[in-house]
């Protein structure tokens, strides 16, 4: 770890860190995490879901901060994320996906508490303008003020922003002192950039993400090629149906099929002239013997008595 002299606190830079109402535990688990590797951070209260995100302005003006990290929840499923620079701007908005925790990785990395991080960018910051504006913000809004009151003077962990498929995939690292070899710490993300707007929360769009889809569009695709698959096998399970059900093919008859067949010889007709005898009709053979042993044992009493 290197050490940093003592110093005037300078850059006074401040982050509201809060949400909107209806986010899950696993948001408010991250939110709490990058309270705490954000020594310049502030905490506020969830926001109301009817209230207009410009309201969020004059909150970060009585807290005394100029800029802000807002977590915006949607339909309980979807979590969007607002970085700004308040009150004049640029903002951007982003789809966060693959959350993952401090507490959900466990991973075996650590660094102090309060320290401040280095910052590594993909080197496409550099080359697209969009990305440069990002990296301008990334750096004002997660980097620590050297000389602040909450911070340590050490720098042993990385915040890494690297762009893989359209996306930027945060990592935090810890810098081990002897080899300088980087251990995951945690947490992780992937934000899917969707626009970037001229002020805060708001205004003129600067960029918008041709490549994005929303999370609507992509579970109703999802629908949709399921419903394909099962019209495919219904139609494939009418077409066999019709192809059972089609006429077959009729031969026609062989005239030697015959040759060797001996006809069977014809039994004469016997016509009876007397009536058969009617069987009496049994129902129930038990019910039969047990009216024979009563008899007999009628008969057996009489022939006593006489």
């Amino acid at each position: 770890m290197k050490k940093i002299h003592c110093g005037k606190w300078k850059n006074k830079e401040r982050v509201l860190i809060f949400s909107s109402r209806g986010i899950n535990f696993r948001t408010r688990h991250l939110m709490q995490d990058l309270r705490t590797l954000m020594p310049h951070s502030k905490a506020d209260t969830k926001m109301d879901r009817k209230d207009q995100l410009f309201v969020i302005n004059e909150v970060c003006e009585m807290k005394n901060c100029n800029k802000c990290i807002f977590f915006e929840a949607k339909k309980k499923q979807d979590l969007y994320m607002w970085l700004s620079n308040t009150p004049q701007g640029p903002s951007a908005k982003f789809l966060v996906q693959n959350v993952h925790t401090l507490a959900e990785l466990k991973m075996t990395g650590n660094c102090l508490r309060g320290s401040r991080p280095l910052l590594s960018f993909d080197p496409i910051f550099d080359r697209e303008p969009h990305y440069a504006l990002l990296k301008e913000l990334f750096i004002q809004i997660f980097g620590t003020p050297r000389y602040h009151p909450k911070s340590q003077p050490f720098v042993d962990h990385v915040f890494t922003f690297t762009v893989t498929d359209e996306r930027i995939w945060f990592r935090n690292y810890q810098i081990i002192e002897e080899d300088a070899s980087l251990v995951e710490i945690g947490p992780r993300f992937v934000l899917n950039l969707i626009k970037i707007f001229q002020g805060s929360f708001g205004g003129p769009t600067l960029y918008e993400n041709p490549h994005y889809q929303s999370p609507n569009m992509h579970r109703r695709l999802i629908r949709l090629s399921v419903a394909a698959k099962f019209r495919e096998k219904q139609q494939v399970k009418e077409v066999q149906k019709i192809k059972k059900k089609g006429t077959k093919v009729l031969v026609e008859e062989d005239p030697t099929e015959v040759v060797f067949e001996t006809p069977a010889e014809e039994k004469p007709v016997e016509i009876q002239l007397v009536k058969p005898e009617s069987k009496p009709i049994v129902k129930d053979k038990k019910k039969l013997r047990k009216i024979q042993r009563k008899k007999q044992k009628k008969v057996f009493r009489t022939e006593g008595s006489a």
